[in-house]
């Protein structure tokens, strides 16, 4: 099959159909990021195309005709199938060259998602995995704008309007430095003792500072911070320094606490200091394929972690 001569492009089609859509020439070059000249002199070369005056053009602006109505009808079927069209060619992409973008927050990627992506090879080789990392917030939000098909977050609660799986809760664990005077004190930390002493914290939107907001607020606003910094690690060398405590992951403070060079402080029996970690996706696209195992895998690793414990 041949097309008719004078056939024209889907684009210009497009553009047609958004001036109907949209009423005026300039709300439609802004839908399509182009100049205002430039789709009137493309709707002018596909008028001459089809021999048919498609809008009326005069000193308030331009309207369509009725030929340039009907076209547009005519048009629809066209741009939907050249839709599906791309789609299908995009499917066959994906199948060829499998990929799935993830974000973890910082915690996660540091510590859980090596052990998940590792399982996530030996099932799925051909996969290609693009992993950015940033704090809770901003992996909440990137799901949301579907700039990833699957985040890792951590904090005390699932986010607003997105589908999640809580996978394991992690414990905080409250440190000091060596020579800091909660290193050798044998009375408990209680949390109000905790909400009046500036500690190190980390910056706004990290899981790990929104769960321990939670738990002192109850007593309180909490103490203005001896420092508010963007890694755990310089949280870790920070406390070392002995400037103030630091309510930190057990998966980030394990080494040191082995190591002496950070104490644990001993808070009151009533007190459980944890965050749950969790994946999220859009809940208008729930994980399939390989975003799938990958939660299936994270959930089956964190549970035999958890028994062995």
């Amino acid at each position: 099959m041949s097309l008719p001569r004078g056939t024209p492009d889907l684009e210009v089609l497009d553009l047609l159909v958004s001036v109907a859509e949209l009423g005026s020439l300039g709300a439609a070059a802004r839908r399509h990021g182009v100049s205002q000249p430039a789709v009137g002199m493309r709707i002018s070369a596909l008028e001459r195309r089809l021999q048919l005056r498609l809008l009326d053009r005069g000193p308030t602006g331009s309207a369509l005709t009725d030929a340039g109505y009907e076209v547009v009808e005519l048009g629809r079927p066209v741009l939907a199938a050249g839709a599906a069209l791309m789609d299908g060619v995009a499917a066959l992409h994906r199948a060829l060259h499998p990929s799935l973008r993830v974000m973890a927050s910082k915690t996660i990627a540091d510590h859980r998602i090596p052990h998940w992506l590792s399982a996530l090879r030996k099932l799925r080789p051909e996969l290609a995995v693009e992993l950015d990392v940033a704090n809770s917030q901003q992996v909440t939000a990137a799901v949301r704008a579907r700039d990833a098909e699957l985040g890792f977050v951590e904090g005390p609660h699932s986010p607003a309007g997105l589908g999640s799986r809580v996978l394991v809760a992690d414990e905080l664990a409250v440190v000091v430095a060596t020579n800091h005077p909660w290193a050798t004190r044998h009375r408990a930390v209680t949390l109000r003792e905790l909400a009046d002493t500036p500690l190190l914290w980390r910056e706004k939107g990290s899981g790990t500072r929104d769960t321990v907001w939670e738990a002192l607020q109850m007593h309180g606003t909490p103490a203005r911070p001896a420092a508010e910094l963007g890694s755990a690690a310089a949280i870790l060398t920070t406390a070392r320094n002995g400037t103030a405590p630091a309510v930190v992951s057990r998966l980030i403070v394990a080494h040191e606490l082995r190591a002496g060079t950070l104490c644990e402080v001993q808070l009151a029996t009533s007190i459980t200091l944890t965050r749950m970690f969790r994946a999220i996706w859009h809940r208008r696209t729930p994980p399939t394929g390989p975003a799938e195992d990958l939660v299936e895998l994270a959930a089956r690793i964190e549970s035999a972690r958890a028994s062995r414990r």
